[in-house]
């Protein structure tokens, strides 16, 4: 069905019916619930607060029953809830600071642990390019660009091998 051909159905409905259609997605679809929640009652910042624990605990994960438990450094977790908060139309503002605070939280990470995988700075180099992208595209940059120049400050002084990389980004809206 074409957004036309629904909107053609959804005209030919009163509202009452309308209604009960709404009200079955919302009982029927996790997606809709979670959305129509979000609308009516938008906890930006409880949501912000519980994604930054779960990206940090992703790198400096609780103790359980007195043992330490392995860091697993899932990039996946980040972006999984940067794009759900861009599904549910969160401000611009608060998804670039999940963004930026994915990386910080990895630097962090990797200033006090060696860290011996590839895919680490590839992955955190992804992310990078992603938010400056998303932060362009917003027109917010500026409001975040000194936390982006402190990114790549810290690839200098952990001297990542794809620094240069994240130099040409900066390169490209420095004058």
């Amino acid at each position: 069905m074409s957004k036309r051909d629904l909107k053609k159905y959804l005209s030919e409905l009163n509202k009452e019916q309308l209604e009960e259609q709404i009200i079955e997605l919302y009982e029927k679809f996790s997606p809709v619930k979670v959305y129509y929640n979000f609308v009516f009652n938008p906890k930006e910042e409880t949501l912000l607060q519980e994604c930054k624990l779960k990206i940090a605990n992703e790198y400096f994960p609780v103790k359980k029953a007195g043992r330490r438990s392995k860091p697993k450094m899932r990039r996946s977790i980040a972006q999984k809830y940067i794009k759900h908060f861009i599904v549910l139309g969160v401000d611009p503002f608060v998804i670039a600071d999940v963004m930026l605070y994915n990386i910080e939280v990895a630097q962090t990470f990797s200033s006090e642990n060696a860290i011996k995988q590839e895919l680490f700075y590839k992955s955190m180099f992804n992310s990078f390019e992603q938010a400056v992208v998303f932060l362009i595209a917003n027109g917010i940059l500026t409001d975040f660009k000194n936390r982006i120049i402190a990114i790549h400050n810290q690839t200098i002084s952990q001297k990542w091998h794809n620094e240069p990389e994240f130099n040409a980004i900066i390169e490209r809206f420095e004058y």
